[in-house]
């Protein structure tokens, strides 16, 4: 009974530092695959971040961009009620217009946006417009504008968290004015939210 005691004793002894071992083992593996991921997430917004606005002109208007947000400039041979300008996307767009006969009707050039994505749409009304309408006063470039922030609204179609809608002013009324659409979808709005007020602030018209 005495050396079966010594000799249990000693194998408790003998396993307990292998355990130890192998725990602190483990925990130094999960570790390293955390810091792994992590420091491949950072690097990766890093590089996001670190990637310059891209510049966007037209004969209409310009501004700087995120290097995500890709420019699509809209061609359409038929007559529409409004005159677009072009895109912007996170994603590839397509064309927003279709004809039966003789009825014209169009869409969001995007079908869906993924998580994370993004589609402004840059538009010039063809009917004269007497004023503004609602929202908060903005300028543009200058220029007397509207601003409406809606959770969900109009983008909500297309899967956006937030439709950011403002009409500006670029030549005295009754004129056409400019609209700017932005769908925005999380995570990330508050970036996206960040990086439209970039463009807005950006924006140059050609015309006075």
């Amino acid at each position: 009974m005495w050396r079966g005691a010594v000799q249990k004793t000693g194998m408790r002894a003998d396993l307990t530092p292998r355990r130890v071992f192998v725990y602190a083992a483990l925990l130094l593996a999960l570790a390293g695959i955390a810091a792994g991921c992590g420091g491949g997430l950072d690097a990766q917004a890093m590089a996001r971040k670190a990637q310059p606005p891209v510049e966007y002109s037209n004969p209409a208007l310009s501004f700087s961009h995120p290097a995500g947000w890709k420019a699509y400039p809209f061609r359409w041979s038929g007559e529409l009620h409004f005159r677009p300008l072009v895109y912007l996307s996170t994603r590839p767009v397509h064309d927003p217009c279709s004809t039966e006969g003789s009825t014209t009707s169009c869409g969001f050039p995007v079908g869906k946006l993924r998580p994370g994505g993004v589609l402004v749409t840059w538009n010039a009304s063809n009917p004269p417009a007497i004023g503004l309408g609602r929202g908060s006063r903005i300028k543009v470039d200058g220029r007397e504008a509207r601003r409406v922030d809606t959770p969900g609204g109009i983008c909500r179609s297309i899967g956006a968290d937030r439709t950011v809608e403002v009409l500006i002013q670029t030549r005295p009324l009754p004129s056409p004015l400019t609209e700017m659409t932005a769908c925005l979808r999380g995570p990330g709005l508050a970036q996206e939210q960040k990086s439209l007020d970039g463009l807005l602030a950006s924006t140059k018209f050609a015309s006075r």
